[in-house]
């Protein structure tokens, strides 16, 4: 297997990238937008995170496959990720779900999504295919996990997590023998199985695949002609892998990306309203869980052209402060406050507002004298002077989106029905 191959692997690799998903659970921000183009952490969306792991793996072949409500997605694609330059063997292709193989058929499943594109895969002859998922943040050097794929002659090699058992029934779960064989793969087990020697753990599926390439096209081919399959990597690809050939685990701990100040191995599914605002809040603190100020693992987004953030007011009652906060450029915070809060680009706090607990999309305009806590609100929504929202359950939850753990989801549709 990969004969001929020396590394550094990532360059004879492309990164394919599943972008198609919509995030159902993060309720009404993926109404307009899939869940990779979600913003995330003040300046990013969620599917930077993927690419940038593949960017400064040293990959420089990446395919991104998208399919509901994509224009967001897209548009941020063409706008922060062009700057791939062919006459250096480098390519960037968004590939939409475009009916290619048959007049009526979308992309059917995650191996669907790679199948339909077969033909530009082998235009660019990439050795090994890292398959990943855009939906998650994490940083990871996939160079390491291309040489475990190697080293050990494995047909496929799955980016594992190390989960507590009592969690493991929400994943795709690994049975591992002592040289991480995986024995069986079991989507959202009842009871997961423990690793080898940790009774309390088990091997969760990260979703984040390596191939050989021509393997790979050959077991798409062979499952495309398999009327019985339902096109999935994690339901049909994998287990037939594991039952047939050599699939092999790769533990996140190997190849996670941690600076100095980062304790533990951060890797976020923040598919939830509430998983996600605490992502984006965690941020916040003092020394966070994910570091965003490493410059040896940039995670590289398209950088908008703001003027710096402004802080005005200095009276008493109305002055521009911001206590544990991120505040991106173009932010004006006149004469309001802000404690653990994160700001994305060009949000407009005015004068006598108190925000706390709040992750507050693009362009959002937060009115005079509005109390806000423990909320997110969309890209570019307006709220009405005097807002209250965080304090009276009740009344919160008739008029926006409030979880059982008291998270406001607020939207442009949930304010316009305020004035009806």
């Amino acid at each position: 297997m990969s004969q001929g191959v020396t590394a550094p692997f990532a360059r004879h690799a492309m990164a394919y990238v599943l972008a198609g998903g919509r995030g159902s659970r993060l309720m009404e921000l993926t109404d307009w937008r899939a869940k990779p183009a979600v913003y995330f952490g003040g300046k990013s969306r969620i599917i930077d995170f993927a690419l940038s792991n593949a960017l400064n793996s040293g990959i420089r072949r990446i395919a991104v496959a998208t399919q509901y409500k994509a224009h967001s997605l897209i548009r941020h694609l063409q706008r922060g990720w062009n700057f791939f330059r062919p006459e250096r063997n480098e390519s960037f292709d968004i590939l939409p779900a475009s009916q290619r193989v048959s007049d009526d058929m979308w992309y059917r499943g995650t191996a669907d999504a790679v199948y339909q594109n077969i033909d530009i895969i082998e235009s660019y002859d990439p050795k090994f295919i890292v398959l990943l998922a855009g939906d998650h943040v994490y940083k990871m050097d996939y160079e390491k996990m291309l040489q475990q794929h190697v080293e050990q002659g494995a047909d496929v090699t799955v980016g594992c997590l190390e989960v507590d058992r009592s969690e493991a029934h929400a994943f795709g779960v690994m049975h591992v023998d002592t040289a991480d064989v995986i024995k069986s793969f079991l989507e959202k087990p009842s009871d997961p199985p423990a690793m080898p020697g940790k009774p309390d753990k088990s091997l969760a599926s990260m979703g984040i695949y390596v191939f050989d390439t021509k393997f790979l096209l050959d077991e798409l081919r062979r499952d495309a002609a398999d009327p019985n399959s339902s096109h999935d990597f994690g339901k049909d690809i994998i287990p037939y892998i594991v039952k047939h050939g050599k699939a092999v685990a790769h533990h996140f701990d190997k190849s996670c990306r941690r600076s100095s100040s980062e304790a533990t191995s951060y890797w976020r599914d923040v598919g939830t309203v509430d998983a996600y605002w605490s992502a984006n809040i965690d941020l916040t603190d003092i020394v966070p869980q994910l570091d965003l100020y490493d410059r040896e693992w940039p995670i590289w987004t398209y950088g908008e052209i703001t003027p710096p953030a402004k802080f005005v007011h200095d009276k008493d009652g109305r002055r521009g402060e911001a206590v544990s906060s991120l505040v991106s450029g173009g932010c004006i915070i006149s004469g309001a406050s802000l404690r653990h809060t994160l700001l994305f680009t060009g949000v407009r706090v005015h004068s006598y507002s108190h925000v706390e607990g709040a992750v507050i999309l693009p362009y959002a305009d937060i009115a005079r004298s509005c109390r806000l806590k423990n909320v997110v609100v969309d890209a570019e929504v307006k709220l009405p002077p005097g807002l209250v929202v965080g304090e009276d359950p009740e009344l919160d939850a008739k008029r926006f989106r409030r979880t059982d753990n008291g998270i406001c989801l607020i939207t442009r549709a949930m304010i316009e029905k305020l004035d009806q």
